[in-house]
């Protein structure tokens, strides 16, 4: 029964997470933590952290993680099978279609029209995290460690990567 759990803990938000990786993000995080309980938000957003810092798609990192934790070697690849299999199928059984009207006004406007969905709920887990930080390092450590990150992110340019790892230091020195 767990395999078909994870099957449809990646499957689900692999199929409706238009955009791939950053907007099926917040629907595996409520499969994962809300509906099944296999992680926490905590351990979500460090798994996410993980996942960003290395190279290839998050969606797929994650499965693999989440899926060996609950289900061992058969689980990770039950949850990357599921994670790709939507994208595969839509590529093999539509490729003809999505090239014959690749240029087509409708199409670019429906794909306009998502962008703001997609923002919404990076946003809602946006917030999910910072209440999470705030709860456990409280509001003074996490407004710190949300503008230096932004500023390297933003005003700097530092590689992501590179954040994620002073976050890891940031935390081991001054939050334990």
């Amino acid at each position: 029964m767990i395999y078909l759990q994870l099957f449809i803990a990646f499957f689900i938000p692999s199929i409706v997470g238009y955009g791939g990786g950053p907007a099926s993000i917040p629907l595996i995080e409520h499969e994962v933590v809300s509906r099944y309980g296999w992680v926490t938000t905590s351990e979500f957003s460090e798994i996410l952290a993980l996942a960003n810092a290395l190279p290839g798609p998050i969606a797929t990192k994650m499965a693999g993680y989440i899926g060996f934790d609950v289900g061992g070697v058969l689980g990770a690849v039950i949850a990357e099978i599921a994670t790709i299999a939507p994208s595969l199928i839509l590529m093999i059984v539509l490729l003809q279609l999505i090239f014959k009207y690749k240029d087509s006004q409708r199409v670019k406007r429906l794909s306009k029209i998502v962008v703001p969905t997609v923002a919404i709920l990076m946003a809602g887990l946006t917030f999910d995290f910072f209440k999470t930080s705030y709860s456990s390092n409280g509001l003074i450590q996490t407004i710190i460690i949300a503008v230096v990150s932004l500023l390297l992110l933003e005003k700097w340019k530092v590689h992501p990567a590179f954040v994620i790892v002073g976050g890891l230091a940031y935390g081991a020195l001054f939050l334990s």
